[in-house]
């Protein structure tokens, strides 16, 4: 088993320190490439940047080798940041965001920018000098500037994206691009710990927040016989603002892992859902039904490749997904790399011909 008492918070805190947006993943990529070298049978790093690791199982039997499952794990290395696109003079630049962020999350948020991460921070007009109709409106990403400070050097086309800031607060994780560093960490683990019955076809994919890109590409490589995407899942577990409960969250902190059944991009494979919640109450894992809704993984991408791959997604819930500080639960994270790994070392042909 993975070591799951204590799961890799140094490495965790690693991934999400770098800043990896959609299109320039290097710097996760290569903390990956470090962390799986001595544990991989084949390494690849593909046009797109996918970085896609194969690990054999160990049953080297004809019979046990014909079947032996190629399970597909997909875990997104890029993060939501933004484009500098104009250089206004003065350490200031114009910038597009790249994913989907909230432009009102985004004033006053310190950043860094480019490979050397210099530090500035996102500017827009002082309230007190908006007028009425000004105060009224959202604010535009067209509005705000990255300032650098006098001086500050940057390109036009580097990338930025929220600075680091990293902690843990009790059964509490903070940080930005926990979605999805906390799914990368979490395949970095089942590589580590890959069981003997199946072929571990990983992929740390590039590109997910701007269209599940690497994911297509990366199947299309593997060729599974079926997959499981690694994500985290945005919680919409507030208190209602009236009295009653909020029946209205797709998934909750607290619950463990959260197994879907169906997104904007995907409906899961029902013989996947299955097996994970028979897996789970087997072993008493704690864990979740992601409530059917908007939203989408690499699940959607893989499910339409090739002639078809039997698809299920599994997530770490969090909070304030896109912004400078998202929360998750460290027991919802171990409990999701238990799940997983006990689920892989049950898998076989058998699963998908129910």
């Amino acid at each position: 088993m993975p070591a799951i008492a204590n799961p890799p918070l140094k490495l965790l805190e690693k991934l999400c320190r770098a800043v990896s947006v959609s299109g320039d993943e290097n710097e996760v990529r290569k903390i990956v490439l470090n962390e799986i070298k001595d544990y991989a049978d084949e390494t690849k790093v593909d046009a797109l940047g996918n970085l896609l690791v194969t690990r054999c199982g160990t049953e080297r039997s004809r019979s046990a080798a014909a079947k032996r499952l190629r399970v597909m794990l997909a875990a997104h290395m890029d993060e939501v940041g933004f484009m500098l696109v104009a250089d206004d003079g003065d350490g200031l630049f114009e910038f597009a965001t790249i994913g989907g962020i909230d432009p009102r999350n985004l004033v006053g948020k310190q950043v860094v920018v480019g490979r050397e991460h210099m530090p500035g921070v996102i500017g827009a007009k002082p309230i007190h000098l908006m007028g009425g109709d000004e105060r009224q409106h959202a604010i535009s990403v067209d509005s705000l500037r990255i300032d650098l400070g006098l001086g500050g050097k940057a390109k036009i086309g580097d990338r930025g994206t929220f600075a680091p800031n990293f902690r843990r607060a009790g059964p509490s994780l903070m940080s930005k691009s926990i979605d999805n560093r906390i799914g990368v960490a979490t395949l970095i683990e089942l590589v580590k710990s890959a069981p003997s019955n199946i072929d571990l076809l990983a992929a740390f994919t590039a590109q997910e927040e701007v269209g599940l890109r690497g994911a297509k590409v990366a199947a299309h490589y593997f060729h599974p016989d079926l997959a499981i995407a690694v994500d985290a899942t945005p919680a919409n577990d507030f208190p209602m603002q009236t009295e009653g409960e909020n029946t209205f969250y797709n998934t909750k902190l607290g619950l463990g892992p959260a197994i879907y059944v169906a997104n904007s991009s995907t409906i899961d494979d029902p013989r996947l859902v299955r097996f994970l919640q028979e897996t789970a109450e087997k072993e008493k894992i704690p864990y979740q039904i992601r409530q059917p809704g908007g939203g989408g993984t690499d699940a959607g991408a893989i499910q339409r490749a090739v002639s078809g791959v039997p698809v299920v997604s599994v997530s770490v819930p969090h909070r304030y997904t896109h912004t400078a500080m998202s929360l998750s639960r460290m027991d919802d994270w171990k409990n999701t790399l238990v799940l997983l790994h006990t689920a892989l070392k049950g898998m076989t042909p058998e699963i998908l011909k129910r």
